[in-house]
């Protein structure tokens, strides 16, 4: 029975692709469809999120030879905020607590979803894996450990689960003309404070996708060849402004300048491939959520990763990565100035979190609401996770910390309120 609970919690519960099916199959069922539309839905469902990992990859990859050249070539030293980092070193301690943590989590989920007004089902498995592995790193550091840690922990993960998708809705709403699925992701903090920003500060009127472009600059148009020349163009600036010598350990062989051209067009074939897994994915697990919303939880919507944002404003996503690069040098700026740990921009969490929220600054505030709003996402993730790292040393993670913004705010208010009361 142990290895069979151990098989669901560590390769089922765990595969945000397979959660997303067993939905999908669910609501199938639950509407009566026939066993060919069942296979069809849970399979296009799985293979859209599989899509969506294999694009995600591919962007890391690109992204991770770029994060060194600017330390090697600008000598950056700090703190680099990575989730899947942090989460390694705390589940040699922690690991059978963040999966049980995890596991009644998601019950709570369902739980909450159906017997309050918050009807969200939180599908991003990885990321309910890493706010679990927080929790129990937050309390066990306060001195809370056992049965007590993992109720109290299970809670608030499932509490977190709805209660965020919800405060994040207006803005999808916004962003996706209806109210069919909803966000799923640990970073709904600085994709709010983006929306705010937006509505304070831009121009709904003039978004970023109605940019208009010379007659000779039209092929612009096309999002996957305007990614291509602009990841290109900050690759090989980057890559000449850091020299070669910073570039030789990750270009090996090849020349280097060849090499930021590949890594630019290889981000953008990333972008992509997530487009393509997000419009697939949304085809099918949207109408089979209806089953669900009839049967076991009624007006259930699914909350899903970030990228589902991508697609309704391609433009936004690649000036709000920008722009919260942008606030990560500032804020690695105003950190070394003020004596807090020091983190340096991570491109990964910038480029998921800050393409998010860039579209959600546009939808409130076009084009300058999609820089501002980013910009303030950017510095968000700057300076949370250094105030985050005191709370988390207890257990020897000074070397690194969580990236996205509600992991570094849970993590205070937990932290801090534990050891309080």
């Amino acid at each position: 029975m142990e290895g069979f609970l151990g098989f669901i919690v560590n390769e089922i519960l765990s595969q945000p692709a397979i959660i997303a099916g067993m939905m999908a199959m669910i609501g199938l069922v639950l509407l009566k469809k026939p066993l060919r539309s069942i296979l069809n839905g849970t399979l296009k469902t799985i293979i859209g999120f599989l899509l969506l990992g294999v694009g995600a990859d591919v962007v890391v990859q690109s992204l991770g030879p770029l994060g060194t050249i600017l330390n090697q070539g600008f000598g950056i030293r700090g703190l680099i905020p990575n989730n899947e980092a942090i989460v390694g070193v705390a589940v040699q301690t922690l690991g059978q607590q963040t999966a049980i943590i995890m596991s009644l989590g998601f019950v709570f989920n369902l739980l909450f979803a159906r017997f309050t007004p918050f009807k969200y089902i939180f599908l991003t498995g990885h990321h309910a894996f890493f706010m679990a592995c927080l929790l129990s790193a937050v309390l066990t550091a306060a001195g809370i450990q056992g049965f007590s840690a993992i109720l109290i922990a299970s809670v608030i993960l499932g509490l977190l689960m709805v209660v965020l998708p919800a405060l994040a809705q207006p803005f999808v709403r916004r962003i996706t003309g209806d109210d069919s699925l909803a966000i799923g992701h640990f970073g709904t903090f600085g994709y709010i404070s983006a929306g705010l920003v937006g509505k304070w500060l831009g121009n709904p009127d003039k978004s970023t996708e109605d940019l208009k472009l010379p007659q000779g600059l039209s092929f612009l148009r096309d999002t996957t060849i305007s990614t291509a020349v602009t990841m290109v163009v900050l690759y090989v600036g980057i890559t000449l402004a850091a020299g070669p010598e910073a570039a030789a350990g990750v270009a090996k062989d090849q020349n280097y300048v060849m090499f930021a051209i590949m890594q630019g067009l290889l981000f953008a074939v990333g972008l992509y491939v997530i487009l393509a897994g997000v419009r697939m994915m949304l085809a099918e697990i949207v109408p089979a959520f209806q089953g669900i919303a009839e049967k076991l939880v009624p007006d259930a919507k699914p909350a899903l990763d970030c990228p589902v944002m991508f697609n309704f404003a391609p433009t936004a996503v690649i000036l709000g990565f920008l722009a919260s690069f942008l606030g990560g040098l500032i804020g690695l700026s105003i950190l070394v100035v003020v004596g807090l740990p020091v983190i340096i921009p991570g491109l990964v969490p910038h480029f998921f979190t800050g393409a998010t929220a860039g579209v959600f600054g546009n939808a409130t505030g076009g084009r300058r609401g999609a820089f501002l709003g980013a910009l303030t996402n950017g510095l968000l993730i700057s300076f949370l996770p250094a105030l985050l790292v005191p709370v988390l040393g207890d257990l020897g993670f000074e070397n690194t910390t969580f990236g996205d913004t509600d992991f570094s705010v849970v993590g205070l208010i937990i932290g801090y309120m534990v050891r309080l009361f």
